[in-house]
């Protein structure tokens, strides 16, 4: 048939479109890779998978087309004779026709598919040519840990797909050799099998066999991370049942495969039946029924006794491969005694407790240091520690990025969305410690451009967790900067004042000077502007997969990422810092956690992480620091934990994209902590396994749990019952541990029992400081310590604690105070110190107008509620309310004891009696009592009625005035009001009283009749 030009015109254009379309994806991540230097990774990762798809497709389609054409070849030539054969030859002749098709498209589609699915694992593949040694064996095997972690992997995927392929060539051979009257059943001779048949169903089927003995065999490794009820590993049953079970059924497999070969020389069928019989029974009796009836005869009468030495094996693996077999474990008799000078030994923790909390103040943030609505903050902010007149600070940071989900740029113009606003602007950061006197952080960095204690450096963020999907950026030297960078003058107002523009200097993404790149990329953006545009010249660069843990995963697929990464002003330049773990579920006896799970917490959605890590683990290590510059988007990996055999096996693998530990700069060095996921994963480990014991293990008497975090709402479930709160988030803090020497940042999070009682049963703290020496952490960094507490003197939970701040009267009428005039309160976390011999709780309290009350929403620090034992102490400021608990001089200062601030009430309570003392502001004497400490009012001039009437009145004032001034954002008149409508309250409450009523007065009516 002849093809017409217009055919091939067509068929050519198809073609070259679908090149075009394969081109926008393959060669566009080649050109991001390159610009980022890891094409490496990315040649290494490609031809891996290309090679494991070539040999997956082979050993998929290649046994099949053989046995299918074996089928064919060797088909008996006579002609029918029975019914049944002529019946036969009729289907025959049917089917002829799409013979060559199935022979060669079967093959083909089984080869794909194979090949895809052996390609996905091309990451066990390489670990599998790069192995290294553990230096430690399993309690079993005495094999070392590197077996399990990087051969027997590869050898179950193997074995698994040659069982797979042989059972579909068995199947294949059946069919086509049924077909073509090499196997046949007929009424008079019943089942018959050509010789050639015979021969080809035999060699498959001794083969398949042989495959399912070798299964069998390392399924007896496989037992080592076989789970249980109460541990995972190889049990009593496992080792002396299913472990000789498996031994036997792969020998039984050399017998009934040498069945199989004897069927091929002999013309029996029965000689196979027997075989495929005698596998059957084994299978069933040896290795099904023996090990239930150990199971269910030997191991459940004595299982206390039987499991303890695997249990063992259990506690002690999984202890070590999460890095647990060094934590110090301390007993820690709590006191509760507040006695005054109590803190005095704890002098740096105290002037170091955070009061800013960063799951809070990002709104604070956002309305004093957004500058322009078009940039904004992250929900939760970032606590880090800077060097701040010669002194470690713990500080809160945030990054003022570009938010087009805030200013709905989406909405604008291709001009405004891809070429005027590509990039954030600087950092804004506070002292952790501190507030000022309206109860706003105290900005040590702050304004664009910024100033501050962190010094001159890039601020522009092209970089980050927020940015557009892709910006276009770069001009040559001379021309018009095109970048919006920043607006001059105080106003929120775009045309308020004058804007400065910019060109971008960096090299951030892939060039698009060419007609060529721009082609492949409209195609992958779906966006022709990219070609049609005249803002496009010759040094115009793209920028896109912005975010720093999707470009670190690009980078280092091999690594699961850390839900946190937060930003460092280091080396003139800010960076963003993404821990990267090594794992693996292949570690003998240890116990996995599933890793959704362990991170979710109050602060932290594990959906929105999901893709970045592996889903389970039973080993982990955090063996990679890597930074991503904000600026232009490199990223940098740096070797952490030099040990791990599986980041070794990564390291040559990929020997160019990881750097040496010794290349971190000392200011970087000082910014790297502790990872908190990784931190979770260990505290749920410890929340059983602080049990090292068997005996004690087995009855799961002691276990504990991650406490709820208090401050977070209950869930509400479909149903309309009460869901679980998220458990607490573990802090990061500058604090001295019992028996150090001096402070150190700490990750720390508490235990309360799994069951029973809201008290406190441990307290975990990981040195989270690396020193500032270049290439080389402090040797402290990482000391996990685990302070026990005895339950014979409990100490109250977080959740009992922030139960007692709720409900105790004073602290509630204190509350309420500050909830008065359209307002609310907002608790900020509640952190645990173990300072003054027992445990300290601080949380700090933020006011903000409410939605009904109008004027502008953000948080500002009014309280700070302080418990030590049953003494409880509240008043505007830390180091106020640690005087109140200590009766009356804590012995040490918190960093906010320069602060002055009387609109907030004070006082204290005892959770125990009931008595304490509230005072309403500055210069009021407190009344104390048990009855929940009320003021007494001092007496006023004319009748109860009169009086409440004023009162009354009074209040109805003193609220529009608190309103209209928070509505302004003058916080010094707001206290004023404040000051007013407490002391029109309480005049009020007295009036009431004297009248007969419940002293406390009904709704105003502004006053009138």
């Amino acid at each position: 048939m002849r093809i017409s030009p217009l055919m091939i015109t067509v068929g050519v254009l198809a073609l070259l479109i679908v090149l075009l379309v394969i081109a926008s994806e393959v060669w566009t991540k080649y050109l991001w890779m390159d610009q980022l230097e890891f094409t490496d990774v990315l040649v290494t990762r490609w031809v891996t998978q290309a090679l494991l798809f070539v040999g997956g497709f082979i050993i998929f389609a290649v046994p099949l087309f053989i046995s299918l054409r074996l089928a064919y070849a060797k088909r008996p030539v006579y002609p029918p004779i029975t019914r049944e054969q002529e019946a036969l030859e009729q289907f025959r002749a049917a089917v002829d026709p799409l013979r060559k098709g199935l022979t060669y498209g079967a093959p083909v589609v089984i080869g794909a598919f194979g090949g895809l699915a052996l390609s996905r694992r091309w990451q066990d593949v390489q670990l599998f040519l790069h192995p290294q040694e553990f230096g430690q064996t399993d309690p079993i095997f005495d094999n070392d840990i590197s077996f399990y972690v990087f051969t027997l992997p590869v050898i179950d995927i193997l074995v698994a797909f040659g069982q797979f392929v042989l059972l579909v060539s068995i199947v294949g051979a059946l069919i086509g050799h049924f077909v073509y009257g090499g196997v046949s059943w007929g009424q008079e001779n019943g089942l018959e099998v050509t010789r050639s048949a015979r021969r080809h169903l035999g060699v498959l089927a001794a083969i398949y066999v042989i495959l399912l003995g070798a299964g069998h065999w390392f399924q007896r490794y496989d037992l080592l991370t076989a789970s249980h009820t109460r541990f995972e590993g190889a049990s009593y049953a496992d080792v002396h049942a299913i472990l000789p079970a498996q031994t036997i059924l792969a020998i039984a497999a050399i017998v009934v495969a040498a069945l199989f070969v004897v069927w091929i020389f002999r013309s029996d069928w029965r000689i196979p039946a027997i075989g495929a019989g005698l596998m059957i029974l084994s299978t069933l009796a040896v290795g099904n029924l023996y090990p239930w009836a150990i199971q269910q005869f030997q191991v459940q009468p004595n299982e206390r006794a039987l499991e303890q030495t695997y249990i063992q094996h259990n506690i002690d693996a999984t202890r070590t491969a999460f890095n647990l077999d060094l934590v110090n474990d301390v007993p820690y008799t709590a006191t509760t005694d507040a006695s005054a000078g109590a803190l005095r030994e704890d002098a740096s923790t105290t002037a170091q407790i955070r009061l800013m909390d960063p799951n809070v103040i990002s709104p604070t943030f956002e309305q004093r240091e957004a500058n322009r609505r078009y940039w904004g903050f992250d929900d939760v902010l970032s606590v880090d520690r800077y060097q701040i007149d010669g002194e470690l600070q713990d500080t809160v940071i945030g990054v003022r990025e570009l938010r087009p989900d805030k200013f709905g740029l989406a909405d604008r113009s291709w001009v405004d969305q891809h070429i005027i606003y590509t990039h954030g602007y600087g950092t804004a950061a506070a002292h952790g410690n501190r507030r000022n006197s309206d109860g706003e952080p105290s900005f040590l960095q702050s304004g664009v451009p910024g100033q501050g204690a962190l010094g001159e450096y890039e601020e522009r963020v092209y970089f980050g967790r927020h940015s557009p999907d892709y910006s276009i950026v770069g001009a040559p030297e001379g021309a018009d900067p095109e970048e919006f960078d920043y607006q001059r003058g105080s106003t929120d107002d775009e045309q308020g004042g004058e804007q400065v523009y910019n060109t971008f200097q960096g090299d951030g993404g892939p060039s698009v000077g060419g007609f060529f790149n721009q082609l492949l990329y409209a195609i992958k953006f779906r966006d022709p502007n990219i070609v049609i545009s005249g803002y496009l010249n010759d040094e115009s660069q793209i920028l896109y997969d912005r975010d720093p843990q999707q470009r670190v995963r690009e980078v280092a697929p091999f690594l699961s990422l850390d839900s946190q990464m937060y930003p460092a002003v280091v080396d003139d330049q800010l960076v963003w810092v993404v821990d990267g773990y090594t794992t693996t579920t292949e570690y003998p006896y240890a116990q996995s956690v599933n890793l959704d799970q362990a991170v979710n917490d109050s602060q932290t959605d594990p959906n929105a992480s999901a893709p970045n890590r592996q889903r389970s683990a039973n080993y982990m290590r955090n063996s990679v620091k890597a930074t991503v510059s904000a600026f232009d988007g490199s990223v940098t990996l740096y070797t952490w934990d030099t040990e791990d055999p599986i980041l070794k096996s990564w390291a040559e693998v990929f020997p160019d994209a990881l750097r040496p530990a010794t290349e971190i700069s000392g200011e970087l060095m000082s910014h790297l902590r502790y990872p908190a996921d990784y931190f979770k994963a260990q505290r749920q480990i410890l929340s059983t396994y602080h049990v090292t014991d068997a005996d004690d293990f087995f009855t799961q008497q002691d276990f504990w749990q991650v406490p709820p975090d208090p401050t977070a709402p209950v869930p509400t479930n479909p149903d309309g019952s009460s869901g679980q709160q998220a458990p607490q988030p573990p802090m990061y803090l500058t604090m001295q541990m019992p028996e150090d020497d001096s402070p150190r940042f700490m990750l720390s999070s508490s235990f309360i029992p799994s069951e029973g009682q809201n008290v406190l049963t441990g307290f975990l703290a990981v040195d989270s400081e690396t020193g500032d020496v270049a290439g080389n952490p402090a040797d402290s960094y990482g000391t996990m310590t685990l302070l026990r507490l005895p339950t014979s003197n409990p100490v109250n939970g977080p959740g009992q604690v922030q139960a007692t701040f709720n409900a105790e009267p004073n602290v509630s009428q204190a509350l309420n105070l500050l909830q008065q005039g359209a307002s609310e309160v907002i608790n900020g976390n509640l952190l645990t110190l173990p300072v003054g011999g027992g445990l300290l709780y601080v949380q700090p309290v933020y006011l903000q107008s409410s939605q009904t009350g109008g004027g502008t929403q953000y948080p500002l620090l009014q309280m700070v509620l302080v418990s030590f034992g049953d003494r409880i102490g509240f008043a505007p400021t830390l180091d106020e309310a640690l005087d109140l608990v200590f009766g009356g001089d804590s012995g040490a200062s918190a960093g906010d004891a320069e602060v002055t601030d009387g609109s907030a009430p004070s006082g204290t309570a005892d959770a125990e009696t009931g008595e304490g003392t509230v005072q309403e502001g500055a210069g009021e004497a407190p009344a104390e009592g048990t009855d929940g400490g009320e003021q007494t009012p001092a007496p006023a001039a004319g009748s109860a009625q009169e009086r409440l009437d004023q009162a009354l009145t009074d209040m109805d004032t003193a609220v529009t005035d608190a309103e209209e001034a928070m509505a302004n954002g003058d916080w010094q008149a707001y206290g004023e009001a404040q000051d007013r409508l407490s002391e029109a309250l309480n005049r009020a409450v007295a009036a009431n009283e004297e009248l007969g009523g419940s002293g406390t007065p009904a709704a105003s009516d502004g006053g009138e009749g």
